[in-house]
């Protein structure tokens, strides 16, 4: 069989696809004969007797050092080689005993001659089913050739000893200590690059499985390594960018590893990334390291005083001049400004400042950063302004609180400026600031709508369309900002629409379109029902692009669909309801005619959209709707496994047909059965399109949405929903995790409604059972995950269904302690996110602005628990959990934290209104309380004091009679409130405060003089919200002390009523014609007279 197979072998290099056809037919029959093993490893060996060749390997093994002549081609042998790994990967079980030993036995012999890379990896399949100890040949080949006296033998030794390592790491773990301790000396070894390189990337793949026995070793090694990889840089970038991936394992791995070294791996990879005379991705890599070292470790950075040393370095490389005749590829004009360049040095250095905003205080990351910038713009070199101008985007995520109340004015100003810039290298950048600036610093950058929007009107009408690149700029600017401003966009509605509708009807380049159909979205979002007059036109262009199928018109319909959800959204029930089945008709004619994952995900957002406003309208189509969206989440697609080498011979791992008419004969007569995934040992690394991730984070968005809006009907669907959705929780990319978990917590809010809506007992454990999945799995993500915005998105999806599903939520015994742990857990920083387990020391005052919003989802979820039962059993938690809120009241904190810590006391307090035992436990903790939110009213932020106003309120409301000896104390407050303060929505909060002492206790009120007071200072101005506690107050006035009100608030009284009148027409007519006839007389007179 021998000669067969190896002219069959020979057949399949043939240049000629007709001879590599037959070749496989006859391929896939030999591979059905039992012979098949020792043949393949006669050819690997170049023998043509498979049974001498066993007797020969045996005898060769233990009496001599002989070598093969080799006569079959290099091409064959190889052949054979990946052949035989093919097989034995998945079929060794299957193999007999003797030709197991023929595979052992040959792939010794010729790993003493010669490693290539297929021999080596046949080794490292075979240790997956031979562990180390059952295979001492090999460990005494390793341990011979990897300290061989010959520098090509220990190289070779390497290469074997690091597939065999990558293959199966842990059943080495006996040997790791002997294993270090090689290490250490090859990386002594600077005269042999290779060694260096299989070394390095055999130690990688050990980290994530060494121990604390080995820390001392791995913490020895670290200088040896970063030395090793200089020397490697000099030898071969493309191996050292490959090899420098070890710095993110031990970085991720153990922190005790590297904490000694910090500073030594930091100073290297600045090294690197700095060195304009290296190749960019070997920069990337040591600039990225660098990123994630920050993303990791931010406190050590910080300790070990790093943060200057790191800014001083990636400055020069962020405002770095292109060559001459060159541009950076972001201002080149064919630039898509989607984001997509291949990384290049400048954009990492950027996502390090980017990393440091997200990751660092902001007082501590300014105080270095600020000089560097202000340096920039002052700059008359256009790249200096444009590093400036990035710098300060990139901030305006992670440092946006700062911004908005230290520096806005400032930093606009200087935007505004750069937008007139005469290089538009400087425009571009001054567009891209001003996009983030819009996106993160809200409300308080559309404040400058007049100052901006003309000059971004202006400024869009002086392009020329043929700069589709500025273009793209102008427009991601423009529509971030009109985004967020709401009504204050009525005025620009005209000549915004003329612009878009103009580029919809009268231009032929298609990305123009596409960007004008994007900001008509944008422009929905602010507008509303404002946009109703515009909506026809709009609708027209949008159908017509969605009824054509070219390929070109692909980006413009997805962009297009986009627009149609945020219409459906917006534009109000009425107008959009009538197009609703229609829209959902062509979302499912897009889907069946277009292969396209762009596509399929806005569809999904379109169903989920009209599920909100016409779910009867979705409801006939949930199966091919739900059946479409679970494909998504369960394919692979998209997914590209890149090979260690051609995988010609995987076509042998294809469904054969043959085979499966007779599946009856016995398995050992069949080699070849399906194996529809490669080996995850054949790969060198995965790649995924972003597409498809994008398509999975739409698809469980929309089913979560979807299955709240049509309830019952959704039912059939729910269960394979959940499972599908429950199975991405652990997805590698974050962004599907979190959307998995939004979709999981939206699951459970529908089961309850349906629940609330047909109460039967099968229901009700339908939603208990959900909880008892779902919830535990909430926990634990929040305690075990490493990415801070899943768990961020998690807290806020608990907080969601705690909302909706209260007491159920709480029925299960331990549930109670095992929310309220894990809230102490990110209340304390103790979770694996937020760092924990490191040994610097924190700095309880000045954390990361995105450090302390995770702390608030956590602490918004306090009162929520607190209205979902009983308070006396929640009250021991409640102990533990105040002094931690309580904490960041303090003066010396930040805003954000003071104005979170006053209010979520606040909040507490009110929902101790609603729940049984609330007062008891409200004035037992009033003594701590008062305090606090005393000092908040003195406080000198006005969001501040209205959340400490609000608070003294609910306290009154909440612990009623106990805490009467304390009101003279907190009207005093009030009193020299009024007479001082300026904010309208913090004097709406006093009278609202006001109403609840009232209420609480009408008679220890001294109500002469506080009601005047108080209906001076009505109607409420901002937080209308608070005049259900007006009113209610009122009403309980004019029944206690009907006098009082007329001497006293008449005037004011009907002043407030007819403002109600004319500013809520409907409600007002509806509670007067529910009066008798007399008093709606009387009502309607004063109104008129007034």
């Amino acid at each position: 069989m021998t000669e067969e197979l190896e002219r069959i072998l020979s057949q399949l290099t043939q240049p000629d696809n007709e001879v590599i056809q037959q070749a496989t037919v006859l391929l896939k029959q030999a591979f059905k004969d039992p012979g098949i093993i020792p043949a393949l490893c006669a050819v690997m060996c170049n023998s043509q007797d498979p049974q001498h060749m066993v007797h020969l390997i045996c005898f060769i093994l233990i009496h001599t050092n002989f070598c093969v002549h080799f006569t079959f081609s290099v091409q064959v042998r190889q052949s054979a080689t990946v052949m035989l790994r093919l097989r034995v990967k998945k079929h060794w079980k299957k193999i007999n005993p003797n030709d197991r030993e023929s595979v052992l036995f040959a792939v010794l012999l010729l790993c003493r001659h010669t490693v290539r890379h297929s021999l080596s990896q046949l080794c490292a399949v075979m240790v997956k089913h031979e562990t180390p100890d059952r295979w001492p040949a090999l460990l005494e080949l390793l341990n011979e050739s990897t300290k061989s006296s010959n520098a090509q033998d220990r190289q070779v030794g390497l290469l074997l000893l690091n597939k065999v390592m990558e293959s199966n790491p842990e059943p080495f773990k006996p040997h790791y200590n002997q294993l270090l301790q090689l290490f250490s000396s090859v990386l002594q070894d600077h005269s042999n690059p290779s060694a260096l390189y299989y070394c390095i990337l055999t130690l990688t793949s050990i980290t994530a499985y060494t121990g604390t026995e080995e820390m001392a070793q791995m913490r020895s090694l670290v200088p040896s390594l970063i030395v090793a990889l200089k020397h490697l840089i000099k030898a071969d970038q493309d191996q050292a960018s490959e090899a420098m991936e070890v710095l993110n394992e031990l970085m991720e791995s153990e922190v005790s590893i590297i904490v000694p070294h910090v500073a030594d791996i930091v100073h290297f990879c600045l090294e690197v990334g700095s060195d304009t005379s290296l190749s960019d991705s070997l920069r990337v890599k040591g600039l990225s390291c660098i990123a994630f070292l920050i993303k990791l470790k931010s406190k050590t950075v910080l300790k070990q005083k790093l943060l200057n040393p790191i800014l001083q370095t990636i400055f020069p490389v962020l405002t770095a001049s292109p060559p001459p005749g060159e541009q950076d590829p972001e201002d080149e004009e064919d630039d898509s400004g989607d984001g997509t360049d291949d990384e290049n040095p400048k954009h990492t250095a950027a996502q390090i400042i980017d990393t440091m905003a997200l990751h660092m205080p902001p007082e501590k990351l300014f105080h270095h950063l600020l000089p560097l910038t202000q340096a920039c713009l002052t700059s008359e070199n256009p790249y200096q302004k444009k590093g400036g101008l990035m710098c300060l985007a990139v901030l305006a995520e992670g440092c946006a609180d700062h911004i908005r109340t230290k520096m806005l004015s400032s930093v606009l100003q200087t935007v505004c400026q750069s937008l007139s810039d005469s290089n538009q290298v400087v425009r571009s950048a001054a567009l891209f600031a001003l996009g983030q600036f819009s996106e993160y610093l809200q409300p308080e950058v559309s404040k400058y709508c007049a100052e901006l929007m003309p000059l971004l009107l202006g400024y869009l009408s002086s392009l020329n369309d043929t700069k589709v690149g500025h273009v793209t700029k102008a427009f991601y600017a423009l529509e971030n900002f009109m985004e967020n401003l709401g009504a204050d966009i009525e005025p620009y509605l005209p000549t915004l629409m003329d612009t878009m509708l103009s580029a919809l009807n009268n231009t032929d380049n298609l990305k123009i379109k596409e960007l004008a159909v994007s900001a008509i979205g944008a422009i929905a979002n602010a507008a509303k029902e404002l946009l109703v007059p515009y909506f026809p036109p709009v609708i027209e262009s949008l159908k017509g692009f969605l009824t054509t199928t070219t390929e070109e018109m692909r980006s413009l319909q997805t962009q297009s669909l986009d627009t149609l959800s945020v219409l459906a959204r917006t534009i109000g029930k009425d107008v959009f309801s009538p197009l609703a089945a229609e829209c959902v008709g062509l979302g499912l004619n897009l889907t069946d005619t277009i292969d396209d994952p762009d596509l399929r995900r806005c569809t999904y957002s379109l169903y989920s959209a009209v599920s909100t406003v016409s779910p009867d309208c979705l409801i006939p189509h949930l199966t091919p709707i739900t059946t479409i969206m679970l494909l998504a989440l369960k394919s692979n697609e998209g997914i590209t496994a890149h090979l260690e080498e051609d995988k010609t011979f995987v076509l042998l791992d294809d469904d054969d047909d043959d085979e499966n008419e007779n599946e009856e004969q016995n398995d050992a007569e069949h080699f070849l059965e399906d194996e529809p995934e490669t080996d995850l040992h054949d790969v060198a690394g995965f790649s995924v399109e972003n597409a498809y991730i994008d398509e999975k984070e739409d698809a469980c968005d929309a089913l979560g949405e979807i299955a709240f809006n049509t309830g019952a009907a959704f039912q059939p669907f729910l269960e394979s929903s959940f499972q599908q959705v429950y199975e991405l929780r652990d997805f590698p990319h974050e962004d599907v995790r979190r959307a998995a978990f939004g979709a999981m917590g939206q699951f459970c809010r529908a089961q309850h409604k349906v629940w609330k809506e047909n109460p039967t007992e099968t229901n009700h454990q339908a939603l208990l059972k959900l909880l008892d999945v779902v919830l535990p799995c909430f926990l634990e993500t929040v305690r075990k995950e490493t990415e801070r915005q899943v768990v961020m998105g998690v807290l806020e999806t608990m907080n969601g269904v705690i909302k909706s599903c209260k007491g159920e939520a709480f029925q299960n015994p331990t549930r109670l302690k095992d929310v309220s742990h894990v809230i102490r857990d990110v209340l304390k920083k103790k979770t694996v996110c937020q760092d924990a387990g490191g040994d610097e020391a924190d700095d309880e005052e000045q954390q990361a602005e995105y450090d302390a919003m995770l702390q608030e989802f956590a602490g918004e979820g306090i009162p929520l628990v607190a209205s979902s039962v009983p308070a006396d059993s929640f009250a021991p938690f409640l102990n533990d959990l105040l002094p931690l809120i309580m904490a960041k009241a303090k003066s010396s904190c930040p805003v954000s934290d003071r104005s979170f810590s006053v209010g979520t006391i606040g909040e507490i307090l009110q929902a101790l209104v609603s729940v049984p035992g609330g007062r008891g436990v409200a004035g037992r903790l009033s003594n701590r309380l008062l305090p606090v939110l005393v000092a908040g009213v003195r406080d000198s932020d006005a969001e501040v004091r209205n959340n400490s106003v609000f608070g003294l309120g609910c306290l009154a409301e909440a612990a009623g009679p106990i805490i009467v000896s304390d009101y003279p104390t907190m009207l005093s407050v009030f009193s020299n409130m009024l007479s001082k303060e300026s904010d309208l929505r913090v004097i709406d909060n006093l009278c609202a405060a006001l109403c609840r002492m009232i209420l609480s206790n009408v008679d220890a009120v001294p109500l002469d003089h506080v009601v005047p007071a108080l209906v001076g200072h009505l109607p409420l101005k901002e937080d209308l919200e608070e005049n259900k506690t007006v009113f209610s107050c009122l009403a309980l006035l004019y029944k206690h002390s009907r006098d009082l009100v007329r001497r006293k608030a008449q005037s004011a009284l009907v002043a407030l009523l007819k403002e109600f009148a004319q500013n809520n027409g409907a409600d007002f007519q509806a509670a007067v014609t529910s009066l008798p006839a007399e008093q709606q007389a009387h009502l309607s007179a004063a109104v008129a007279a007034s």
